[in-house]
């Protein structure tokens, strides 16, 4: 899996995704304190232990660089940035059951936008797997020799 680029600065700053998501009885915004270790449970056991890994690393952050996506007071989404590396988008997930309803690409716009308005002129998709969507919702570009990328030296289980 490779790299994507996105340019932040082509990226309009209209955050009415927001209001959009919440006409679905869905919010999208930063997980509260007492919200972090449910949401880190929450990602390993729908995703992986990794991504727990790289949530807890993104709830630390200061200001947060996480959003979750909530709906009758449960998680079904979540996207992370700067977890694993600086300038680095993810991970991010939406419970199989709520895919395909604009959850993910509010996150993804969630998560983006924040990182330009803390000055990020780029952000880096981390090895990505639907390349087709970020080139499609946020105009993605590859990133030439970029797989295993930062990942190289992973040591896994």
């Amino acid at each position: 899996m490779h790299d994507m680029l996105v340019k932040l600065y082509d990226i309009p700053d209209d955050w009415s995704f927001i209001t959009k998501m919440q006409e679905t009885e869905t919010a999208v915004r930063k997980p509260i304190g007492p919200e972090h270790q449910l949401l880190i449970h929450w990602v390993k056991e729908k995703f992986n232990a990794a991504w727990a890994s790289e949530t807890q690393n993104a709830l630390a952050n200061r200001p947060v660089s996480c959003f979750v996506a909530i709906r009758h007071k449960k998680i079904i989404g979540f996207a992370c940035y700067d977890a694993t590396a600086l300038g680095y988008f993810g991970p991010t997930g939406v419970e199989g059951k709520y895919r395909g309803n604009g959850i993910g690409k509010a996150l993804l716009l969630a998560s983006l936008l924040d990182m330009k308005l803390k000055g990020y002129g780029y952000a880096i998709i981390g090895g990505v797997g639907p390349s087709d969507y970020y080139k499609k919702v946020v105009n993605a570009t590859d990133i030439p020799d970029s797989n295993p990328g930062i990942w190289k030296t992973w040591v896994q289980a």
